[in-house]
């Protein structure tokens, strides 16, 4: 087991890459850039001999997803830890600092998002290097990133000269206007704040109890009254739901004077905004006039624009535009100047305030079983598409205002209705009358595909009373 042990936070809903990133499905678990997602490029980039297993910081809404997509890559984690409710970073970490630090308080702990790109593995592995030492001395390291452009949307660090190796922190600077951001970047001591942090547990807990002693007992509280969910520890809600949300930077990093930074200078980005996801896109393809391209778009004497389409069935072809960037998927489609990048979270506030379903949930919907999307909806009638995963099994469940029309299209399913106990294979069909008791199991080693045609005065996802559940869910869960 390695000396440090990583924490990813993986909560957030990331609202600036719209549409491809909502709440449902924020960016850190899409394949942003290249096939893995970055949540799991974060993982695997936090392996290795330094490390030992991580501990993931989320919500229940992502649990299974957040454990999905650490068994694909074959990581296993220490714990997935689901915060009851979001309240920003300094709870979450001060949480991870208590539990590790109940084994053995002089653990190092790293924390670091996990939405985050940096190709180089290796460097950055360098770069915590260099922070060991001054973490096992009571220092709190954080990360700077070297500057190549003044950006305006990162929040900086001052230090006091332009060394390499770990130095002191002068100061924290907000994010900048142009002009100053520009001055910072001449200046040669600025560094972009990463926001990722190395740290015995035993020296971030005092840091707490010095700089923001509220949140000490309502968050051990939490962890003492916290239950084990089907691999899953949930802390406890009630002492949680009267924390403030305070970002760590606010609640200790801000007040701290043992802070140490390590710079590092190889390629490193949070994909912020669909600007990043262009500059990234153009490090990975390089194009002359600056077009980048993904999944099915096309583009005609056009300069530095972004086309994407993350749809099967949609083709984006751009012709003549220059800074701009279009981002479709199957329900939304995004088109902005890109110098607007930072505004495109204005959308997602338009679109809530007319109750758009676009600004927060995806046509697919992701449940611990596999997923399921709607085909067609009309007044009492809908038609969804359901794929469940080998060995995958729905809640046994009845529903008080609609029946169902199942019809297996691939793969075999074992369908109960009530009594009865039926397996189902290709260009078969069952029914479901309304108020049945049923269930739903893939018995296969592939994929299962059905499509259901649901029936009735009430279609929504809410109708469900569940009698049992392998993946211990709440009937709005």
């Amino acid at each position: 087991m390695g000396m440090i042990t990583p924490v990813l936070m993986a909560g957030g809903s990331g609202t600036r890459l719209w549409p491809v990133s909502r709440k449902s499905f924020p960016k850190q678990f899409a394949p942003l850039i290249g096939e893995e997602t970055l949540f799991q490029a974060s993982a695997r980039r936090l392996s290795g001999a330094f490390y030992g297993e991580p501990m993931v910081m989320t919500n229940a809404d992502f649990r299974f997803i957040v454990a999905e997509q650490l068994e694909q890559i074959g990581i296993s984690p220490e714990a997935i830890v689901i915060e009851p409710a979001g309240r920003n970073t300094a709870p979450a970490i001060l949480a991870a600092a208590l539990m590790v630090a109940a084994q053995d308080p002089d653990r190092l702990l790293l924390v670091a998002p996990s939405d985050h790109v940096i190709p180089d593995a290796e460097a950055f592995t360098r770069a915590v290097e260099q922070g060991i030492e001054p973490a096992k001395e009571g220092r709190i390291v954080t990360f700077g990133i070297t500057p190549d452009r003044p950006e305006t949307g990162y929040g900086y660090l001052e230090l006091a000269g332009q060394g390499e190796g770990p130095q002191p922190l002068t100061r924290f600077v907000e994010k900048p206007e142009a002009a100053r951001a520009a001055q910072m970047l001449e200046a040669g001591n600025f560094l972009w704040n990463a926001g990722i942090f190395l740290f015995s547990a035993r020296t971030m807990i005092e840091a707490f109890r010095q700089h923001a002693p509220a949140f000490v007992e309502p968050v051990q509280a939490a962890i003492d009254g916290a239950k084990t969910d089907i691999g899953f520890l949930r802390l406890a809600a009630k002492p949680w739901d009267g924390l403030g949300d305070e970002s760590i930077d606010y609640a200790v990093m801000e007040k701290a004077d043992n802070l140490t930074v390590v710079r590092f200078s190889d390629r490193w980005s949070d994909l912020g905004g669909w600007d990043a996801i262009w500059r990234e896109t153009l490090e990975r393809s390089p194009s002359e006039d600056g077009v980048a391209l993904t999944g099915h778009a096309t583009a005609i004497d056009c300069h530095d624009v972004l086309l994407r389409s993350d749809s099967d069935d949609l083709e984006v072809v751009g012709i003549g535009l220059k800074d701009v960037m279009v981002v479709a998927t199957s329900d939304a489609v995004l088109v902005a100047d890109k110098d607007r990048a930072q505004d495109v979270k204005q959308a997602v506030t338009a679109l809530r305030k007319k109750n758009r379903k676009q600004a927060v949930a995806f046509p697919r919907d992701h449940r611990p079983w596999g997923w399921f999307e709607t085909l067609a909806l009309a007044d009492r009638f809908q038609v969804k598409r359901i794929v469940v995963k080998p060995g995958a099994a729905l809640s046994l469940q009845s529903h008080v205002h609609r029946s169902e029309h199942w019809i297996v299209v691939s793969g075999t399913a074992k369908v109960t209705v009530d009594e009865t106990v039926t397996l189902v294979t290709e260009n078969q069909s069952i029914y479901v009358p309304l108020g049945a008791v049923h269930r739903m199991e893939n018995p296969g080693k592939v994929p299962m595909v059905l499509i259901e045609v649901q029936t009735g005065s009430y279609l929504g996802e809410d109708d469900i009373i569940r009698y049992e559940d392998v993946y211990a869910r709440d009937s709005d869960d």
